[in-house]
């Protein structure tokens, strides 16, 4: 069977290029569409290997950032590719829509929607871009055309996959069309691996040396997450000096966030961004956090909670969107009702890990591995060959 991957667009690596990168190692003979690859980029590494082919407007859109003000050519970059020759596509889509690309009578489409452009139906997006009147009046056009294309194209998909039934509620809203859940992969057993034999650092490790009372000098939380709007990145800073606990925040700026471009403004001395690491260093900040923050209002699915709790490590998470399927309240974590600083603050001052078992944490990791989402993948795909 002669199969073609297709994606948003290669740039930052994120949840959604994980999951090409896994649809990648089950199908390492099919190309991949998509609107442009910056090869210097984060994912563009990453598929550096991978036979790419981008659109005849990735010369154009790769430049800056006007893939975003460009975006009324997204019907034109996938109507460009001519998929006809393929048995199978299936698209990685999520918020350049990713679908309208040609195929013949016998290809079937399958889509894995990690979600419906976000920016189109009023959800928070990571991108401020409405922050400006021009702007909001620019898109108020351009995304109603862009949204009668959306619903227009999703109707020539033949099988739908999401992350979570949090998106599977989205498709059924926004397009009228059934979906079938398949959690996206998670690299359990790897991090598990990495992880045994780490744990948190002293509660009062820093105190004791120096003679002082002052608790949890020698612990952290931990979030991970691209530094963009919308990931609560703001509220844990504010709510973490508020506390007087110390907070580590792995990820880089990415896309238009003004957020990631003025960092200073948030640094404080309970807060260290750490920038882009390694895995394997990562995974040490995994296995030796107090518990990792979960702060996103809506989160599609959210894997970095669920490689939290495969280290081991208890998740504090905002109660709403894919956390309400991944974390376990009292087993692997907690839930706070109000995106305040107060409320979080309260919360991370009162934290208890030592209430959470590593391996509660682990075993509810599992149903999320990588191991298991191949599986699931390949079961489905032979219903079309």
């Amino acid at each position: 069977m002669k199969i073609a991957l297709v994606h948003d667009y290669l740039k930052e690596y994120g949840g959604a290029e994980r999951v090409l990168q896994t649809l990648h190692e089950i199908y390492p003979q099919a190309p991949i569409y998509t609107a442009f690859c910056q090869r210097h980029s984060a994912a563009g590494q990453v598929f550096a290997q991978a036979k790419i082919k981008e659109s005849w407007l990735a010369p154009l859109i790769k430049h800056g950032h006007l893939y975003s003000p460009l975006r009324f050519l997204t019907p034109l970059i996938w109507k460009s590719f001519d998929l006809s020759g393929y048995d199978l596509v299936v698209t990685s889509a999520s918020w350049y829509i990713t679908r309208g690309f040609r195929v013949g009578p016998q290809t079937k489409v399958i889509c894995y929607c990690h979600t419906p452009p976000r920016y189109l139906y009023g959800y928070p997006t990571s991108i401020d871009w409405q922050r400006y009147w021009p702007v909001r009046i620019y898109a108020a056009v351009v995304n109603h055309f862009l949204r009668l294309y959306d619903y227009r194209s999703a109707q020539q998909v033949d099988e739908w996959l999401v992350n979570s039934k949090n998106v599977a509620q989205r498709v059924k809203k926004f397009y009228r069309r059934d979906a079938t859940v398949i959690y996206p992969p998670v690299e359990v057993a790897k991090i598990s691996r990495a992880t045994r034999g780490l744990k948190p650092k002293n509660y009062f490790e820093r105190s004791e040396k120096q003679g002082s009372a002052t608790k949890g000098a020698g612990s952290y939380y931990l979030i991970v997450s691209r530094v963009v709007g919308a990931k609560g990145i703001e509220l844990a800073v504010e709510a973490a000096k508020k506390a007087k606990v110390s907070l580590k925040i792995v990820g880089e700026p990415a896309g238009l966030s003004w957020l990631g471009k003025d960092l200073s403004r948030l640094k404080n001395k309970w807060v260290k961004f750490l920038g882009r690491v390694s895995d394997k260093k990562l995974y040490q900040y995994y296995g030796e956090c107090k518990a990792f923050l979960a702060l996103a209002e809506d989160e599609d699915f959210g894997i970095t909670p669920v490689e939290a709790m495969a280290a081991g490590r208890p998740v504090i998470a905002f109660r709403g969107g894919g956390y309400l399927e991944s974390v376990v309240a009292g087993k692997t974590g907690e839930f706070f009702e109000q995106l305040e600083a107060n409320s979080l603050a309260k919360i991370l001052k009162n934290f208890n890990p030592k209430k959470y078992k590593p391996e509660d944490c682990r075993r509810q990791a599992k149903k999320f591995s990588k191991e298991r989402f191949k599986k699931e993948i390949k079961e489905l795909i032979k219903k079309h060959a």
